[in-house]
């Protein structure tokens, strides 16, 4: 009855695989024509917005007299329908070869999208334009556009007759009294929020998706398959050398339990038969909650290999994402006191690399080895603590001596401090 019914389970599974797998084949086909459209239909409203709010020209601020926030409206419409195009190319250049090369729409459709992206493109081919400059004086050169390197690369400083610590404080005094001065503030602050909802919705998804993916996948396809087959086949109960042994162990406390409780209580003892029977029964339970466990292990190495596709798939189509990331932890991170820079350092290092570590890395090297099933081999796990953390502690000791001395000095002298 039970194998039937996995039977029925089964091969309603892979009619609803075969059917998913036969309507992904014909999106795959069709996605071609698909993304040449929607790229097509970005480009059109673009042309829309030039010909109706620019007088037919580029959207640029030079080219119309609008607001700033009205400007900004029109400049998010252009970069989202820029992305769309680029996204959507790409898709069109991916399967490119499921289409009618000789259709003439669809060589016009790119004649016209090429005419559109060409008026937003540099000199470097890219048709985005960079985001606003992390206002960081520690923030990289390299990320800054070109006018803003050449301003914020210093030339030899003149010394004048008045100092320049009180010419900056003249000048932040005269910006904060300037009549746009709230307005701009606000500006920034909606801009340095949205950044900041935008970084955190990305890391969220990064955490939720994979995790997400790897439950229901193991729960509603994968488990069931992997039971099913096990059963079919009558594999083995024990992935591995070390699930035998605690079988065993909790079968021998059973049974050692069943005499003192024979012995100690004032009843009848216990017939060997009725041990016996007991004995029986305890072993069939020891028996499925070890196929359980072994079943478990088996799905959870596949959901986990669908769990990390998942998390590639996020990072591949959240570059952008990944630069609003980057942007909140280097605002959190220099935002950060010299001795709070310092306290962290020395915990995260003492957490991994530290005297007490090696306890840390068994327990956590124990535990992903009984989730993948795998026997934890304490020779595997005290060669990789004698490696894995020193390796970590040349890196940490490599960063601080390359970088934090440069980016950081002052933090740099509080660490020494604190270590000694």
């Amino acid at each position: 009855m039970k194998l039937s019914f996995f039977a029925q389970k089964t091969q309603l599974i892979r009619q609803k695989f075969t059917e998913y797998w036969h309507l992904f084949n014909q999106w795959f086909i069709n996605t071609p024509e698909r993304a040449i459209l929607d790229a097509y239909q970005a480009a059109e409203a673009i042309q829309k917005i030039e010909i109706e709010q620019f007088n037919g020209q580029k959207i640029s601020p030079e080219l119309a007299n609008y607001t700033e926030n009205v400007m900004s409206y029109w400049q998010g419409n252009l970069n989202r329908n820029l992305t769309t195009i680029k996204v959507r190319l790409a898709e069109f250049n991916l399967g490119s070869t499921f289409i009618n090369t000789s259709d003439s729409s669809i060589l016009e459709k790119l004649k016209f999208i090429d005419e559109v992206i060409a008026r937003y493109t540099p000199r470097d081919g890219s048709i985005f334009e960079p985001l606003p400059i992390n206002p960081n004086p520690v923030q990289k050169l390299s990320n800054l556009p070109d006018k803003d390197v050449t301003n914020s690369a210093p030339t030899i400083q003149k010394t004048g007759v008045i100092p320049r610590s009180i010419g900056i404080t003249i000048n932040k005094i005269t910006q904060d009294f300037a009549p746009k001065a709230e307005e701009e503030f606000v500006k920034k602050y909606r801009i340095s929020r949205n950044r900041t909802r935008r970084a955190i919705k990305f890391l969220l998804l990064l955490i939720i998706v994979p995790l997400l993916t790897q439950h229901f996948s193991k729960i509603l396809l994968i488990h069931p398959l992997v039971e099913n087959f096990r059963i079919e086949n009558k594999t083995q109960i024990f992935l591995n050398s070390e699930m035998e042994e605690a079988a065993l162990k909790e079968l021998t406390n059973f049974e050692k339990q069943l005499k003192f409780e024979s012995l100690l209580l004032p009843a009848p003892e216990i017939l060997p038969e009725k041990i016996e029977a007991k004995l029986k029964n305890k072993v069939r339970e020891i028996a499925a909650e070890f196929t359980y466990k072994s079943s478990n292990a088996i799905s959870n190495v596949f959901a986990d290999v669908i769990s990390l596709v998942a998390f590639a798939i996020v990072i591949a189509f959240s570059k952008k994402d990944i630069i609003f990331v980057k942007y909140f932890l280097d605002q959190i991170i220099y935002g950060l006191s010299d001795s709070a820079k310092a306290f962290l350092i020395i915990l995260f290092t003492d957490i991994f690399v530290g005297f007490h570590s090696p306890h840390g890395w068994e327990i956590l090297l124990e535990a992903v080895a009984e989730h993948l099933g795998l026997p934890a081999s304490r020779n595997g796990i005290f060669l990789f603590i004698a490696t894995f953390p020193v390796i970590l502690n040349t890196i940490f000791k490599y960063w601080i001596f390359r970088y934090l001395s440069r980016l950081s000095p002052s933090a740099l002298a509080t660490l020494k401090e604190m270590d000694e």
